[in-house]
């Protein structure tokens, strides 16, 4: 005699759904904090350059790069989460990355304090968004990892940049 175990939300006898959050991420830091983003939407990883400032863009905007013939915007995400300006350091830099947007895929770069490492974070390591009250939206949280111990801040990085916050001044792929 089987006995069938029901999983919440399935069908009894289907099979659990797989985490879709689970995966690939390359983690950076910011402040105190870590943060990962999907590797898949990683293009590259580079040193701090000359940024073109463009006028009235938003402050987090902090211009465009030229990346080989191409034109990308940068975003700074301490501006963006309303952290405190620091000096760059050595370790600062800027990662590009492919985003996807209703009007299409675009590269742009996000200034980081630091990138740590990739980590493959499994289904049971990732917790859903803890709810900060009905008034803070906070799309661009994909979830909570749990990594020896520390909390690691997972983005859904197409929700945090795009065109409306750079205005015009990104590039299309």
């Amino acid at each position: 005699m089987s006995t069938a175990i029901a999983f919440p939300d399935t069908v009894p006898g289907a099979l659990p759904q797989a985490d879709s959050r689970a995966g690939k991420y390359l983690t950076f830091q910011l402040d105190r904090e870590e943060f990962g983003i999907r590797v898949l939407q990683v293009r590259e990883i580079m040193g701090l350059q000359d940024i073109t400032m463009v006028p009235q863009t938003p402050p987090f905007v902090k211009g465009v790069i030229n990346l080989r013939g191409k034109v990308i915007p940068v975003l700074c995400l301490r501006s963006k989460f309303g952290l405190a300006e620091t000096e760059y350091t050595a370790r600062t830099c800027i990662i590009v990355l492919q985003i996807q947007q209703e009007a299409g895929a675009m590269q742009m770069g996000i200034i980081v304090d630091a990138v740590s490492e990739v980590l493959n974070i499994a289904p049971n390591e990732i917790e859903d968004t803890p709810d900060f009250g009905g008034s803070l939206p906070t799309p661009y949280l994909l979830g909570m990892a749990k990594i020896k111990g520390k909390v690691k801040i997972l983005l859904d990085i197409d929700q945090i940049a795009g065109p409306h916050d750079i205005q015009g001044a990104y590039c299309r792929v």
